[in-house]
């Protein structure tokens, strides 16, 4: 058995009208979207970070910045790629968002479903939670989006 934990967080990108915001590869419609290279989904950066834990190959920088720069935006993108390394199977993984919005409660299943597809592992197998850390960091007071995910593999 082993674990790895990832983390990553992005500040909201206020000017940006153009950008969608996608937490775990889900749309989250009429929200303000993340600052970031890429389409800055913090779930799934969390997610390949905690690949990249157990792993021990750093996905989050340099290949991803080069996949960006080559035109790949899209974040589960970089999760197949951490996927390549791991020779191990899922067992579980369990992501923690922090940010005082969008609501995350009405898209945990859909995100479950997603996440759960990307990784080849059952939505039983995904635990996502949310809170908005009632306003102590600079994510509960609006600024941006942290997530953390723990990954458990054997």
């Amino acid at each position: 058995m082993k674990v790895g934990i990832g983390q990553d967080s992005h500040k909201f990108d206020f000017e940006n009208k153009e950008k969608k915001l996608y937490l775990g590869g889900v749309l989250f419609e009429n929200e303000t979207p993340l600052l970031g290279n890429s389409d800055a989904d913090v779930v799934l950066h969390a997610i390949t970070n905690a690949i990249s834990g157990v792993t021990c190959v750093n996905i989050l920088g340099e290949k991803t910045d080069k996949m960006c720069k080559s035109g790949v935006k899209n974040s589960e993108k970089y999760v197949i790629e951490a996927l390549k390394f791991l020779n191990t199977r899922i067992v579980h993984i369990s992501v923690s968002i922090e940010g005082l919005s969008p609501k995350i409660n009405p898209k945990i299943e859909k995100m479950r479903e997603n996440i759960g597809r990307i990784l080849e592992i059952p939505k039983t197998a995904v635990g996502i939670t949310a809170t908005t850390g009632e306003g102590l960091t600079e994510f509960g007071k609006g600024n941006g989006i942290s997530c953390f995910a723990i990954i458990t593999v054997e």
